[in-house]
């Protein structure tokens, strides 16, 4: 039976690796994010894109009217600031990176688990990242990362009875657009922590987040996956 899936961020990256796996099993897709202009799969079959700016929480019960009811969510949309330093982080810029990179996402779970509820089966998988495990410069990039961490945790916990399971991946630094926005002294520094000296690409992260969300286990629940080449082994 085809199963519906909501995707933040599925338009780019590591959320456009999703998707389109996520369209070879035959599922219906729904992509929310701000900007669809380079978006390849934007009138593919099975695929609705929704223009939402995820920074938005008073309209989100808008938008999962729009969204209707899924079987899995993929909370993957995020970004960071590294161009804010820790003692000069302006307040809108805060609260702006903290609503998308973890509000949003906790309020998604809230909203689109009363169905999975109801029909007893959910598969939740977020996007959070090694910087909630070890720190960034972009403290609240750093921060809500973390949070996202804890709250998969938690929310394995308040949904796994009812046949949801909520997990997530901490990817260390991949191959996407978002890596403009870090020097290339520090892109260097990072790849000499990993095995490989490569930083991971957007479909291997993809694959453990499919994995997440469609095969594994009910008994995998609550965990945080690291994805890191042994940057950050534990």
């Amino acid at each position: 039976m085809s199963k519906r899936v909501l995707i933040t961020g599925g338009n780019k990256g590591i959320g456009l690796a999703v998707s389109r796996a996520m369209l070879e099993f035959g599922y219906e897709i729904i992509i929310v994010a701000r900007d669809f202009s380079d978006c390849p799969i934007v009138g593919v079959a099975n695929v609705t894109a929704i223009e939402y700016d995820l920074s938005n929480i008073d309209g989100l019960h808008e938008l999962a009217k729009v969204v209707g009811d899924i079987d899995i969510l993929i909370n993957n949309a995020g970004y960071m600031q590294p161009k804010y330093s820790y003692d000069d982080y302006p307040k809108e810029a805060r609260e702006h990176i903290m609503n998308v990179d973890l509000y949003t996402p906790v309020e998604l779970m809230n909203i689109f688990s009363k169905h999975m509820k109801k029909q007893k089966y959910g598969r939740i998988v977020n996007t959070a990242s090694i910087a909630g495990q070890i720190g960034h410069p972009d403290i609240w990039y750093g921060i809500a990362k973390a949070g996202l961490i804890n709250a998969t945790k938690i929310y394995g916990k308040l949904l796994g009875a009812h046949g949801i399971t909520v997990n997530c991946v901490a990817p260390s630094p991949t191959e996407t657009d978002m890596q403009k926005d870090n020097s290339e002294e520090r892109k260097a520094e990072f790849k000499k922590t990993v095995a490989t000296g490569r930083f991971a690409t957007a479909e291997e992260v993809a694959k453990a987040i499919v994995w997440l969300a469609t095969d594994c286990p009910e008994y995998i629940n609550g965990i945080c996956l690291d994805i890191n080449n042994c940057s950050y082994p534990r």
